[in-house]
C-alpha cells in the first residue's frame, strides 16, 4: 500500500516538473515574442496618450482605463481564439497574414514620415467652432476610436506572438498568447498613465512649496518627531530641487511625446520591414535578408567595441529603409489605383438590381478601362 503510495506522489512530482518546465518554456517564449513586438508597443504607447488630451485631468485615468479594457477584450476574447483557430485549421496561412500586417505597419509608418514632410489639415473635423459637444458622447467616441485603433496593432502583436510559437503544443500556444495579451495591455497602458498625468505630477510639483510634508505627509510622523526633526526643514531643502523638477516635466513632456512618436515610427518601419524580409525568406527569396546581414557584420567587421549592437542597428535600420519602401509604395497604389477605383465603384453603384445593376457594372468597366 505505502508502496503505490509512493509510486503515485513520484508521479505527482513528475507531473509537477513537468508543469514548471512548460509554464518556464510559456514565459520564455513570451518574453522573446513580446521583444518583437516591441516595435508595435512603441508606438501603441505614443499614439494612445491623445486621446486622453483635451479631457478634465480627472478624466484622463477613466478613459485610459476604458481603453485598457478595451485591448485586453480584443486580445483575450477575439485575437486569441481566432489565432488559435487559424493554428489548427489553416496554419500555413501564418506567415502571409503577418506580412499583410507587415505591409499595414509600413503603410502606416510611411504615413507618419510623409506626414512630417507634408503636413496636411485634412483632420481637423472635430475643432469646428460653435458646435455644441456632449463631454460624456465625445469621451465614447474617443475611447472607441482608440479600441478600434488598438484593435489593430493587437492583431500584429498576436500574430508576430503566433509566429513565434506555432512549432509549439496548441496548450502552450494558447498560454503564450495570453501571457503576451495581458502582460503587454498592462505594459502599454500603465506606461500610457504616467505619461498623461506626469505633466499633472509637474505641475503639483512645481506649485508646492513643502513636498516632503504634502506628499509623504511626514508633519505627521512621530519618528521624526522623536529624533527633534523638524519636516519644514527638509521642505526647505528639496523644494529647491523639486520645484524646478516639475517645471522641467511640464515643458519636457511635449518634447518627450514627440520623440517617443518618432521612435515608435522607426520602430514600426522597422518592424514591418522586418517582417516581410522574414517572410520572403520562407518562401525562398532570401537574397534580401542575406544581403542586409552581410552588410550589417560588415560595417560592424569595422568596429572595435560594441560589434555586437552596431550589427544590429545596421540591420534594423536597412529594414527599416525596406520598410519606408514598402510603405512609400503602398500609399501610392492606394491613392493611385484603389482610391480612384473605389470613387468609380461608387459613382456607378447602381440604386437597384436587374437592369440597372447590369448597366452599372458594364460603365464601371467602361470608365476603369478609360482610367487604365
Amino acid at each position: 500500500m505505502s508502496s503505490g503510495l509512493f509510486a503515485l506522489l513520484d508521479d505527482i512530482a513528475a507531473l509537477a516538473k513537468v508543469a514548471a518546465a512548460s509554464l518556464d518554456d510559456a514565459a520564455a517564449q513570451a518574453t522573446k515574442a513580446g521583444a518583437k513586438a516591441a516595435g508595435i508597443v512603441i508606438d501603441d504607447a505614443a499614439v494612445t496618450p491623445r486621446y486622453a488630451v483635451g479631457f478634465a485631468a480627472e478624466r484622463e485615468l477613466p478613459i485610459i482605463g476604458k481603453i485598457a479594457l478595451g485591448s485586453l477584450k480584443n486580445k483575450l476574447l477575439f485575437l486569441l481564439p481566432g489565432a488559435l483557430i487559424l493554428s489548427l485549421i489553416a496554419p500555413w496561412a501564418i506567415t502571409p497574414l503577418l506580412m499583410i500586417g507587415g505591409v499595414y505597419l509600413c503603410y502606416e509608418g510611411a504615413e507618419k514620415v510623409l506626414e512630417r514632410f507634408l503636413p496636411h489639415h485634412a483632420h481637423h473635423d472635430d475643432d469646428a467652432p460653435g458646435a455644441a459637444v456632449d463631454p460624456k458622447a465625445l469621451e465614447n467616441e474617443k475611447v472607441s476610436g482608440a479600441i478600434k485603433t488598438d484593435f489593430i496593432l493587437s492583431a500584429e502583436i498576436m500574430a508576430i506572438t503566433l509566429a513565434s510559437v506555432s512549432a509549439s503544443s496548441f496548450w502552450t500556444q494558447a498560454l503564450v498568447l495570453a501571457i503576451v495579451g495581458i502582460g503587454m495591455t498592462a505594459f502599454v497602458y500603465g506606461i500610457v498613465a504616467l505619461i498623461v498625468k506626469a505633466d499633472d505630477a509637474g505641475v503639483a510639483l512645481a506649485n508646492n512649496n513643502r513636498p516632503m510634508t504634502t506628499f509623504f505627509y511626514l508633519g505627521r510622523s512621530k519618528a521624526l518627531a522623536a529624533l527633534g526633526t523638524d519636516p519644514r526643514m527638509l521642505d526647505r531643502w528639496l523644494s529647491p530641487l523639486t520645484k524646478p523638477l516639475g517645471r522641467g516635466l511640464v515643458v519636457g513632456m511635449p518634447v518627450f511625446l514627440t520623440f517617443l512618436s518618432g521612435v515608435g515610427t522607426a520602430a514600426m518601419l522597422w518592424v514591418g520591414g522586418g517582417i516581410i524580409i522574414h517572410g520572403f525568406e520562407g518562401y525562398g527569396f532570401g537574397w534580401l535578408g542575406h544581403l542586409i546581414h552581410d552588410w550589417a557584420a560588415a560595417v560592424a567587421h569595422g568596429v572595435a567595441i560594441l560589434s555586437g549592437l552596431v550589427e544590429w542597428l545596421v540591420s534594423a535600420a536597412l529594414s527599416a529603409v525596406v520598410g519606408l519602401m514598402v510603405g512609400a509604395a503602398t500609399i501610392l497604389v492606394l491613392h493611385y489605383g484603389v482610391s480612384p477605383m473605389v470613387k468609380l465603384f461608387r459613382k456607378s453603384a447602381p440604386a437597384a438590381f436587374g437592369f440597372g445593376a447590369a448597366l452599372s457594372v458594364f460603365e464601371f468597366e467602361r470608365q476603369l478601362q478609360l482610367l487604365l
